[in-house]
């Protein structure tokens, strides 16, 4: 108010550096007061506005600001006050079990960036979350809130500026699936008839993810600081997601790449990355092959289930504890403390196929003599879906595909989560790895992967000057330079995560 009212002396002809006449002394300095008072209230009001605009995306980003400090700012003082009382382990589960169901909440009513922070937090995003909110979040990695179907219409028919079917032979108005900024249908295309997947972002969803972000980065600037240098980084990256067209080129650069190298293709490969119709790609929609297939997830966990009840094993049996399942499954095929090895996977596979083609041969034995008596019931053929899935050897995959994109192309997928890796060819027994979603392409010069390399074969050979000295290349820096500190930090980051390298604390 006090700038308001000199800068307003300066400019007004009734304010001189003069002293007032005796006549109006009084009703000149009330004016100036006035004047002083109102020009500040405007330039304040005007710096608010401002702020919220640039900071916190409008009166809608206030509103949802204002929402999403409701839960933090009370919850953050009762996760301090525990922390201070250091707790007992039952009082931080009832907590988290109450707090991540609140945040989950929470997170449905005001989606954005927010939907994304419940994501990392399932997937364990830098092993920053306990298994209670990794559980509770889980459902965020399949099951995003979606738009209805005339919203999507009206945005592709915006975008191509004609009637949806004029491009589309079919259209499915139930998405198949639904992400932080959009959601996606198959559909064919009229031109061709090929089977497609159709990605619609959702309308205002930039903005609102610019507030969401900020507002998340002032809370941990106040309480949180030590996150506040990734926010800064996932704000930048996450702003790459919102044009499709970029994310379209960025699929179509690092299929070819996988193509180069002999991993990508069909079946016989390892994965399989979906073609992009580059010149059906707009800003808000990217068009792209349907691979068929389930979450890998999914797939895995249904595989479980079917060899258990092959074994005659189901978690009722254990009282519902997993882990006393998988040791009991682990101890009957005697695969190890750290479970089956690919090989072993695989020898496994090959003696149960050999017992499914016998049964199917003495099946079909039996269904063309004794079967043929009328009222007799035929046997079932076992297919090789009743096979188990090479668990070990997916994940094999899956370090050799990423291994290659960020250390041989440098082009890689920033944004691995489990929803973005299916499982194809389960139904036939050719299991085999579908990736997609490349939103977020992280791209690292040569000098850069050779330090990651070295960073790499250092902590391998637990060389502590090697690791430091790599770190340093790499360009990190901290307040103190510590080089315990950097080793430890090195190894958590890179290597292992363990209670005797944290000392028993997390590593925040």
């Amino acid at each position: 108010a006090s700038m308001g009212h000199r800068a307003l002396k300066q400019r007004c002809p009734f304010s001189t550096s003069s002293p007032p006449s005796s006549n109006n002394g009084g009703g000149g300095r009330a004016r100036n007061l006035a004047l002083g008072l109102a020009s500040g209230t405007i330039l304040t009001t005007a710096a608010a506005i401002t702020y919220i605009n640039n900071h916190v995306g409008g009166s809608d980003g206030l509103v949802r600001t204002v929402s999403f400090y409701s839960l933090a700012i009370p919850k953050y003082i009762q996760y301090r006050a525990h922390m201070i009382m250091q707790s007992p382990d039952d009082v931080w589960d009832e907590l988290h079990a109450e707090t991540s169901k609140a945040g989950l909440d929470k997170i449905m009513e005001l989606q954005g960036f927010y939907v994304k922070s419940g994501q990392m937090a399932a997937a364990n995003i830098g092993n920053a979350f306990p298994k209670i909110w990794q559980d509770t979040m889980s459902v965020l990695q399949d099951e995003c809130p979606s738009e209805p179907f005339e919203v999507v219409k009206s945005i592709v028919e915006s975008e191509y500026g004609c009637d949806l079917h004029d491009v589309f032979e079919t259209f499915e108005e139930t998405p198949i699936g639904a992400a932080s900024i959009g959601q996606v249908h198959r559909a064919t295309l009229k031109r061709d008839g090929s089977r497609v997947v159709v990605k619609v972002m959702y309308p205002g969803v930039e903005n609102t993810f610019r507030g969401d972000v900020r507002t998340i980065k002032m809370f941990c600037e106040v309480a949180q600081p030590v996150h506040v240098a990734p926010l800064i980084e996932i704000e930048k990256q996450f702003m790459t997601e919102f044009d499709y067209v970029l994310e379209s080129q960025q699929l179509d650069k690092v299929r070819k790449n996988m193509m180069a190298a002999d991993i990508a293709g069909d079946s016989s490969k390892l994965c399989a990355i979906p073609r992009p119709h580059l010149d059906l790609c707009t800003k808000r929609i990217l068009v792209m092959d349907e691979l068929n297939g389930n979450k890998l997830v999914t797939e895995l966990k249904n595989d479980m289930n079917r060899q258990m009840e092959r074994m005659n094993h189901s978690l009722e049996k254990f009282g519902g504890d997993k882990e006393e399942m998988q040791k009991s499954f682990t101890k009957e095929f005697a695969l190890g403390e750290n479970g089956p090895t690919s090989e072993q996977y695989e020898t496994l596979i090959k003696l149960l196929d050999a017992k499914r083609r016998a049964v199917n041969a003495y099946a079909a034995l039996y269904n063309f003599s004794v079967g043929l008596i009328p009222g007799t019931k035929r046997k079932e053929y076992q297919g090789k879906s009743s096979l188990p899935i090479n668990h070990a050897k997916l994940i094999d995959d899956l370090l050799h595909i990423h291994g290659h994109q960020v250390l041989v192309d440098g082009v890689f997928n920033g944004d691995p989560h489990p929803g973005n890796i299916l499982l194809l060819g389960v139904e036939e027994g050719k299991p085999q790895l579908g990736l997609i979603d490349y939103g977020q392409v992280k791209t690292i010069s040569k000098e850069e992967r050779l330090v990651f390399c070295r960073l790499i074969l250092a902590l391998a050979d637990d060389d502590k000057d090697g690791v430091v000295k790599a770190l340093k290349e790499a360009g990190y820096k901290s307040q103190k330079m510590d080089e315990d500190i950097m080793y430890t930090y090195a190894r958590v980051a890179y290597d292992e995560d363990n209670e005797t390298l944290t000392q028993g604390k997390h590593i925040q």
